[in-house]
């Protein structure tokens, strides 16, 4: 497959729109924090399901589908990516719903940094001056929040961590967007089933109460966005999706100061300023080298 060379403004439309939606979940979970992310997961799960599937039936995408689950490599690894994306989402769920909505947007932050330093270390990429330099003060962020807390910021990097897997094993995928995350979806439904009719089988869930409609409009809260980024990236140069990422966390960042009231402390205005200045580092090294995307 051929790098995208030119940004089409229906990739940028496709693209923004998924960030924009991504920065706006905040409040959406905000709605169900007495529910448990192991909970909200699950309707994730399920209900993401059917929209994605409407997806694929109708770009006539079906057939590809159906060759992923005949193909033993292909289910082992979509299986990789779909337990991946699953912590993902069951961090990032605990962490807005526990009031750590700013662990949230830090890990989304250094996500960025950390897939440079992937490539770097897995696939022995060369590093721009400058992208060494942002890599180095991402570290030193985490350094100064670990020892102004006593303790290592667990939920901004596992979030990093396993987006930034889940991105790198996903290009791996041999199978388009819409139908691998279906594919993911689909890998998971019986866990998530399993887990729903425990939950309800014990009392425990919410489906049969005043939120079931707050849980069944998670399907397409998770789907849609992951569809429209999917989609766009395809029609977006490498730098511009790159550019793009930082809208999502600085929404989230703006809600958990201003919305949920989190305490945008000293050590934390510290580590996000050097976070900042490696993202602005990092995007000055990806315009420079911009002619790299761009049609000779």
């Amino acid at each position: 497959m051929t790098p995208q060379t030119d940004d089409s403004p229906r990739g940028l439309a496709f693209a923004v729109s998924a960030y924009v939606l991504w920065g706006f979940m905040p409040l959406y979970l905000s709605t169900l924090a007495h529910v448990t992310p192991a909970e909200i997961i699950t309707h994730r799960i399920l209900w993401s399901i059917p929209v994605a599937a409407v997806v694929l039936i109708a770009t006539g995408r079906t057939a590809d589908l159906g060759r992923a689950l005949r193909s033993p490599r292909t289910l082992g690894m979509a299986g990789v990516t779909a337990l991946l994306v699953a912590a993902n989402w069951g961090i990032y769920v605990w962490a807005v719903t526990t009031g750590r909505a700013l662990d949230a947007a830090l890990g989304y932050y250094i996500n960025p940094l950390f897939s440079i330093a992937l490539g770097a270390l897995l696939l022995g990429e060369r590093l721009a001056t400058l992208q060494r330099v942002a890599v180095g003060l991402a570290a030193v962020a985490v350094a100064v929040l670990t020892i102004a807390s006593g303790q290592v910021p667990v939920a901004a990097l596992a979030m990093t961590l396993t987006w930034g897997a889940y991105a790198y094993f996903k290009k791996r995928l041999p199978i388009g967007p819409n139908q691998g995350f279906l594919l993911e979806v689909l890998l998971l439904a019986p866990f998530a089933l399993a887990a729903l009719l425990w939950f309800e089988g014990t009392g425990r869930g919410h489906l049969w109460t005043g939120e079931a409609w707050l849980l069944l409009g998670l399907g397409p809260v998770t789907a849609i966005p992951l569809i429209l980024y999917g989609n766009g990236a395809k029609l977006l140069r490498l730098s511009t999706i790159a550019i793009l990422q930082y809208i999502a966390p600085t929404m989230i960042l703006i809600t958990a100061v201003f919305w949920f009231g989190e305490d945008f402390d000293t050590p934390r205005r510290i580590a996000f300023g050097l976070i900042w200045l490696a993202l602005g580092l990092y995007s000055a090294s990806l315009w420079r080298g911009r002619g790299a995307f761009t049609a000779p």
